[in-house]
């Protein structure tokens, strides 16, 4: 069979095809056994993808993805590794699949693919993982190893020192002859860990293309980059919309993938013209570059139990409460607004939204002539604590002036 090519075909039949003894990687990801059928359209609504999850029994499915994993076994070099792809619906099933086939001695990870979803109604937790099960064919395995920074409460002066056990087994700074701690060796790092946050593909990244359950290009370069090198065949027996194929070709990897339905072979073709793979500002960036509001601003928003809004110049936050069940947008007036200026560009953020409230957070005495020409709203003001404080202050030192 012919490598950087995407087949056609029941993946029993085709992956028969491949030459035993010489595979790299196998990596697939099967239905779930969700007994629905799942359909998608793409952004412009030109086309629409589908295919069934739906099984006579349990037992069915359970046999081809054994029967894929002898394949997949017979097919992998002896420093071979297969990645399947599964979530909570079957994957205790298909672990023993797992062990049956490769063995409980080559059983090498569970990773687990955390993300962010957007919440729903559903009552019990919010799925927001997946798992993919990491085996290979033998102990000589071929492995690639990662590291990723430290985490930031690390005491990276601690990190780099030696240490040393006592009598008790109790660990202890290894000291020199004269009492100085002796320093360790460089430090690449913490280990690539088996739990990985890669988001979810936007709903407007360019590299989705209407495929349903299609995955990011980065999930499976890190899951290729791990246990091969260029040059090295990587075989998807369910491409689907050609992601593997798409992030092997990315890396200087030779593929094969397969699938049954004529549009998902005609689309991880396309895939494979245009080769575009969306950056994800979230990995490359970190979370924290994400946000924008002050120590002092996050303070205040939750003093009035409202939840922070980033990168919106006219919503700092909403209130968790709604008010005739309508939600409540915040504005906090910064250091270079007047009140006026703060009021506007609330109500410019809500233009064409029935909101039944709105506040904003009056952080500083108006200047006067400030308010010489109100705009027109029914915006809420609340003065800040840090505010009332310094008035309660300019009242106190007026003379002759009596509290109750």
């Amino acid at each position: 069979m012919k490598t950087n090519k995407i087949y056609l075909g029941n993946c029993l039949e085709r992956i028969t095809e491949i030459e035993s003894n010489s595979v790299d990687l196998v990596y697939f990801d099967p239905p779930f056994f969700t007994q629905k059928k799942h359909s998608l359209v793409t952004r412009d609504n030109s086309k629409k993808y589908e295919f069934s999850d739906s099984w006579d029994s349990l037992d069915d499915y359970l046999e081809l993805i054994e029967s894929c994993l002898k394949e997949c076994n017979r097919i992998l070099k002896d420093t071979g590794s297969v990645f399947l792809h599964c979530d909570k619906i079957a994957s205790h099933y298909i672990r023993v699949s797992l062990d049956k086939v490769f063995g409980m001695k080559n059983f090498r990870s569970e990773i687990i693919w955390s993300y962010k979803r957007w919440s729903n109604s559903k009552k019990g937790l919010l799925n927001s993982h997946q798992n993919i099960y990491f085996y290979s064919k033998s102990k000589n395995f071929k492995f690639n190893q990662y590291y990723t920074d430290y985490a930031p409460t690390t005491n990276l002066d601690q990190i780099l020192q030696d240490r040393q056990k006592t009598s008790n087994g109790k660990s202890v700074y290894k000291k020199d002859e004269s009492g100085n701690i002796v320093l360790g060796k460089e430090k690449k790092g913490v280990p690539l860990s088996d739990t990985w946050e890669i988001p979810y593909l936007n709903p407007k990244a360019k590299e989705r293309v209407g495929y349903p359950t299609q995955k990011p290009v980065l999930l499976l370069n890190q899951i290729i980059k791990i246990v091969t090198d260029k040059g090295d065949l990587v075989v998807d027996p369910f491409c689907g919309s050609g992601t593997t194929c798409v992030a092997a070709k990315s890396m200087n990897r030779n593929f094969i993938g397969i699938d049954a339905s004529n549009d998902a072979v005609d689309l991880a073709n396309q895939r494979l013209e245009e080769m575009i793979i969306t950056e994800s500002v979230l990995l490359k960036k970190g979370s924290k570059s994400y946000l924008e509001k002050t120590e002092y601003d996050t303070a205040l928003l939750k003093s009035i139990d409202a939840l922070p809004v980033q990168r919106n110049s006219g919503i700092d936050g909403f209130l968790k409460a709604h008010f005739q069940e309508k939600p409540v947008p915040v504005k906090i007036q910064d250091d270079t607004e007047t009140l006026n200026d703060a009021i506007e560009k609330l109500e410019r953020a809500c233009l064409g939204k029935e909101y039944h409230m709105k506040i904003v957070i009056q952080t500083r005495k108006e200047a006067k002539g400030n308010r010489l020409f109100d705009f027109i709203s029914d915006v809420r003001i609340l003065k800040s604590d840090k505010l009332r404080i310094e008035e309660m202050k300019e009242e106190i030192t007026v003379p002759n002036k009596v509290y109750k």
